[in-house]
């Protein structure tokens, strides 16, 4: 009896657990999931809106070889350096790192020494141009009645710049009327004559410039009448004289058949450069200067103009006195 008492009955409880509301919460899990990814993809669509087509194209790169370039920390996709692969481009113009070309030294000097090459052939056939165009004026100087007897007042030169045509002042014999920009009979002949030579065979830029001797323009004033009968004063001197004097040659040869916009410039100089340093006073000093330009000179003259240097002074440096 005491060995059947010391036997226990053997309970095994069996618990069913019972889900919640709707079967439990593992829909909520997957839900989440499901907007979260949504968000994702839309940022993703917004990030590509508003990017520009470079930083576009380093993420297309970089999701087609993204450890192409590793680093210590291996491929990086954060556009922040941390040691990684390429740089994403950030900034409106800029290109991505991986497009900067990689070039070779060697091959670079190469290519200066080729482009140097070709610029020399150029000014050497740019020079020989103009060298024909001095002999066809020279001869058609010789060939024209009305030229060949004003010879002595047309100096032909090549000169750094191009080739040089001046007509200059004689004692008796001047271009313009005295104190005036109104050209005489045959200087109209003689800038006429030139422009149908050089519009005829080359296409380069042409420079005008205007000169006067030291004589001060008499009065240092112009008197003027208005359309209403009242007489003014305006402020004249050999600058303006120059100035208006190498406009009328401008006019003279578009004229005589130079297209218009074969003029590269048009100034004047008054007595600033003379022909005749040791007598200022000299008629010779008195002329117009046609220079048709080179190219060297012409190319300088488009990237010159209109350019200004300007100074910069930081916060820290006031600007001098």
């Amino acid at each position: 009896m005491a060995a059947e008492d010391k036997k226990q009955p053997i309970v095994i409880k069996k618990v069913v657990k019972k889900g919640g509301g709707h079967h439990g919460g593992s829909w909520k899990v997957a839900y989440a999931d499901f907007v979260t990814a949504m968000m994702a993809f839309f940022l993703l669509l917004w990030l590509l809106g508003i990017s520009d087509d470079a930083l576009r194209e380093g993420i297309s790169d970089w999701f087609q070889n993204p450890s192409a370039i590793q680093g210590p920390g291996g491929a990086s996709t954060s556009m922040i350096k941390l040691g990684g692969t390429k740089d994403i481009p950030k900034g409106e113009g800029r290109k991505s790192e991986q497009h900067a070309p990689q070039v070779d030294p060697v091959e670079q000097t190469e290519q200066e020494n080729i482009k140097e090459r070709v610029r020399e052939v150029i000014r050497q056939q740019d020079k020989k141009q103009l060298d024909q165009l001095l002999q066809k004026l020279k001869a058609a100087i010789e060939s024209s009645d009305q030229l060949k007897n004003f010879k002595d007042q047309l100096l032909l030169e090549i000169t750094p710049e191009g080739l040089r045509v001046q007509i200059v002042d004689k004692k008796n014999r001047p271009m313009f009327d005295l104190g005036s920009d109104q050209l005489k009979s045959y200087t109209r002949e003689i800038l006429q004559n030139i422009s149908q030579v050089i519009a005829a065979n080359v296409p380069n830029k042409v420079s005008i410039a205007g000169h006067t001797d030291a004589t001060p323009f008499p009065k240092g004033y112009i008197e003027y009448e208005d359309q209403y009968g009242n007489d003014y004063r305006k402020p004249y001197s050999n600058w303006e004289l120059s100035a208006d004097r190498a406009n009328a040659a401008r006019r003279e040869l578009v004229e005589g058949g130079m297209p218009s916009e074969q003029l590269g410039r048009v100034v004047g100089l008054a007595d600033s450069v003379l022909f005749d340093k040791e007598n200022p006073y000299n008629p010779v000093n008195r002329r117009i200067s046609i220079v048709v330009l080179n190219r060297d000179a012409e190319q300088a003259l488009m990237e010159g103009e209109g350019k200004m240097d300007t100074l910069e002074i930081k916060p820290d440096q006031p600007a001098s006195e």
